[in-house]
């Protein structure tokens, strides 16, 4: 994970990594004051085992298909969609066709990232 001193790429954003052992794959790519950032990976078949985060979440959908439900609501996603989900509210991706990548941004930081 890198700390934030000036511009950085972030060259493996984004990119799909095989989950293991049928959990979703997380990587925290970046960490400041005011946020941070990471690929949350799901591969067709495996359940997105998510629990509430007390952070706002923003998701880049960069590749692969699905559907984002929530109390409030459902949406398909796919490639270039951004979805925020508020701090708090449950949420999980299901039906998922395709390998699934999102960026996916707290703020604030993510309490634990692990």
């Amino acid at each position: 994970m890198a700390e934030t001193e000036g511009p950085k790429r972030i060259r493996e954003a984004g990119r799909f990594t095989a989950p293991e052992a049928g959990k979703p794959h997380w990587v925290e790519h970046l960490r400041s004051a005011h946020f941070s950032v990471g690929t949350y990976s799901l591969a067709p078949g495996v359940p997105d085992d998510q629990s509430p985060h007390t952070e706002d979440e923003i998701y880049f959908i960069t590749t692969g298909r699905g559907r984002l439900v929530t109390p409030s609501g459902e949406i398909w996603v796919a490639p270039g969609h951004t979805v925020y989900v508020p701090a708090g509210e449950p949420h999980t991706f299901v039906d998922i066709t395709e390998d699934f990548a999102a960026v996916v941004v707290f703020a604030p930081p993510e309490r634990d990232p692990g």
